[in-house]
């Protein structure tokens, strides 16, 4: 489509074909093959020479739609579809690194990339070093001649943490790195790392992207020299592929997401202040609250903030469990980004296989609560809250 066509428009209209029928929806094609109409022509698209579809691992048109889509969305030459979130991290590590080569990450992220790093990588010979994604200086301090990627999540799972995408973007290329931003809290309806500097942008489509936790799935957008040489080989090769299925209901998502961002964006704004008037603003966590130490920095680099928030409770996991048992609304889950409100307790769940040490560095203590705002009256979640704060004495 036109590069000039505005978020929304592309949102519902990018990377559509039709097939002979001319339908309107997008097509959903479950196929696991493709018809050729000769050897030659066989021999001619496995061997490059000639474009069109071969095999559903590496070539669907439903999928391709929806990697066209968010590519454009994210303002990206080419967007990859991956069967999980982590499938897309994984393969952006395989793509891009090589036994002997370092990274700089981030201490605060989503537990399982943390363990993805240190479980897995690191038994290949990649070397890892964490760093606090608001200390940009550490950085730059953290680099070796060996390092190749700068890795983070702004805002951080569950912490909250807003790193400066555009310091770090020139940080990573006077280290001669790549800067890689999972960008699953903010989606490009919110923010756009690539137009900050970044090189890659991660997603898991699983969150606000299907937007009503239906299906699983994840996506890397870049330039076409990093995306298409070196991390589609990876999915080619080792097919953690995005099922057609899971791609349309993607698809789906896409065309209502920035409406959704925004009534997140409104109802975590609600929940934050008052949970801020209840408890103290230093025990809540959300980019948007003025006492956030990047709440400047933020409302630059995002056009809102967010839909997820954290809150410290007194006593620790006792006081947590209470509160989340005692809600009535949010689901107790491990997802997010759904049009239902959810809660998860991060140190007992998405955190629990990582180091007590890990778990502190990124600030997950045993009283930290998370809540996905949904898409409910934002009154009926600020009435449920009071109530659940009421049942262990917080009134």
């Amino acid at each position: 489509m036109e590069e000039d066509y505005g978020f929304e428009t592309r949102a519902i209209r990018e990377g559509i074909w039709r097939s002979d029928e001319q339908e309107h929806s997008e097509a959903l094609l479950l196929t696991s093959s493709f018809r050729f109409q000769s050897a030659e022509e066989a021999a001619a698209r496995f061997a490059g020479e000639l474009p069109g579809n071969i095999y559903s691992r590496f070539t669907n048109p439903t999928v391709r739609t929806f990697n066209e889509r968010l590519a454009s969305l994210e303002g990206g030459e080419q967007g990859l579809g991956f069967a999980s979130g982590m499938a897309a991290i994984t393969a952006t590590f395989m793509g891009l690194l090589s036994a002997g080569d370092h990274i700089v990450a981030s201490n605060s992220l989503f537990g399982a990339t943390t363990g993805l790093l240190n479980n897995v990588f690191a038994r290949f010979g990649v070397a890892i070093t964490f760093v606090d994604p608001e200390d940009s200086p550490a950085w730059t301090a953290a680099a070796t001649e060996d390092t190749r990627m700068f890795f983070l999540e702004t805002p951080s799972n569950p912490g909250m943490a807003v790193a400066d995408i555009a310091d770090l973007a020139e940080r990573a290329r006077a280290a001669g790195a790549w800067l890689v931003v999972d960008n699953c809290f903010c989606t490009p309806a919110l923010q756009r790392p690539l137009d900050l500097g970044a090189d890659l942008v991660i997603h898991s489509a699983t969150k606000y992207l299907d937007g009503q936790g239906r299906c699983v799935g994840g996506a890397v957008v870049g330039p076409e020299a990093l995306v298409g040489e070196r991390i589609f080989p990876v999915l080619r090769s080792a097919g953690a592929t995005m099922s057609p299925f899971n791609a349309w209901v993607f698809l789906k998502g896409l065309e209502t997401l920035s409406l959704r961002m925004e009534r997140h964006c409104d109802n975590a704004e609600r929940l934050a202040e008052h949970l801020a008037n209840r408890l103290g603003p230093d025990q809540v966590r959300f980019p948007g609250l003025p006492n956030h130490p990047r709440f400047e920095l933020a409302k630059r680099q995002q056009s809102r903030f967010g839909g997820l928030l954290a809150f410290d409770l007194p006593r620790g996991r006792e006081a947590a469990f209470a509160f989340i048992n005692a809600l009535a609304i949010p689901t107790i889950t491990a997802n997010l980004g759904d049009a239902k409100s959810t809660v998860t307790h991060p140190a007992s769940t998405t955190h629990a296989r990582v180091s007590q040490a890990e778990r502190d560095a990124g600030g997950v203590t045993e009283g930290l609560v998370r809540i996905s705002a949904g898409l409910e009256d934002v009154e009926d979640l600020v009435a449920d809250v009071d109530r659940a704060l009421a049942a262990i004495d917080l009134a």
